[in-house]
């Protein structure tokens, strides 16, 4: 790859030239100007210094980012799930001196593309994103290729996508309903739900594949999808319940709380009459009434691993792209009790 000197019309150097100026090799230089990774941040800093040296201009894509700003782009921030991995991330970027921008989509706003054309024109070093568009398989990745070649790397937290080569970070939604379904049927519930969010929803899916496997595939007639909401468990639990479910598992903690209140509008109660089941653990769940048994995300490993891979891509070294699958753990509390015989 050759560079003509700014204003000289003289040819440019070899490769062999800044390979010789560097100290590296020839290949290396080769991946430095093409914008590849794989490459040291020390070493790919000296080839940089060459070019200076040499009096060449550096490729446009080489041109100085504002790698200090992490982009981090989140869905709306009223389950509060999100705000706590979002206090994590924050806090581990600013604590390796970077100063993190949140993104929040909400109804009416800007739209994740649009937060995101917003941060690479702000020169972001790298983006993570949390429950995005990557999650949702209905949805073209090429959006994500995009960032690939502008090479502005980028994690993903919940939603595994094989047309998209990054690392991603999932909890591992297989073990938290086999633990939601050996919980209810260990406590005697024979009739038990499953409300989650939309099937196209990389999640959700998971979640029903593992409950009809634990149940068999007749439990499909006790699937549900509804919206990601209070009100879309709400809407579930209706139909569940008209199914005559005692024991209903959700997709989130704030479906759950829909769950617990379509119940008491039809003068049950929870535990003694419904047994629910959350997912999420966020922060204020303990308190509710009555305390709610879920499945809690591994929210701070999950949001280490992310900024963790960022990171090192960051420093030139490359992740590997594939899917980091992070265990869950039921959390028992008083929403769940032995089946009334």
């Amino acid at each position: 790859m050759t560079h003509p000197a700014p204003g000289s019309g003289a040819p440019a150097p070899r490769l062999a030239h800044i390979a010789t100026q560097a100290k590296v090799s020839e290949a290396t230089v080769s991946r430095v100007l093409n914008g590849k990774p794989g490459v040291a941040a020390a070493t790919r800093q000296r080839v940089l210094a060459a070019l200076d040296v040499l009096g060449y201009a550096r490729p446009v894509r080489l041109k100085p980012r504002a790698t200090d700003l992490i982009g981090l782009v989140t869905p709306e921030l009223t389950n509060p799930i999100f705000p706590a991995f979002a206090q994590i991330i924050e806090q581990q970027l600013a604590g390796h001196g970077y100063t993190p921008i949140l993104c929040t989509q909400i109804p009416g706003g800007a739209t994740e593309d649009e937060l995101v054309e917003q941060l690479v024109d702000r020169g972001v070093g790298g983006i993570i994103f949390l429950s995005g568009l990557h999650a949702d398989l209905s949805t073209d990745p090429a959006r994500y290729e995009a960032l690939t070649s502008a090479d502005i790397p980028y994690v993903l937290i919940n939603g595994y996508n094989d047309r998209i080569s990054a690392p991603f970070v999932s909890p591992d939604d297989h073990a938290a309903v086999r633990m939601a379904v050996t919980h209810l049927a260990d406590l005697g519930h024979t009739r038990i739900g499953l409300a989650v969010g939309p099937a196209r929803y990389v999640p959700s899916r998971r979640k029903r594949e593992a409950f009809l496997t634990a149940l068999g595939e007749p439990a499909a007639q006790t699937v549900q999808h509804t919206l990601f909401s209070v009100e879309g468990g709400q809407a579930a639990a209706v139909a569940l319940l008209d199914q005559g479910c005692t024991g209903i598992i959700c997709g989130s903690d704030m479906m759950a709380l829909g769950v617990i209140r379509a119940a008491r509008d039809r003068g049950l109660r929870v535990p003694q009459d419904v047994s629910v089941v959350g997912y999420d653990d966020s922060p204020l769940i303990p308190f509710t009434d009555p305390p709610l048994t879920t499945v809690r995300q591994p929210v701070h490993a999950m949001a280490s691993a992310a900024v963790g891979a960022l990171l090192e891509e960051l420093g030139g070294s490359p992740v590997q792209r594939t899917e980091y699958v992070f265990q869950p753990e039921l959390v028992v509390r008083g929403s769940t009790a032995q089946v009334r015989t």
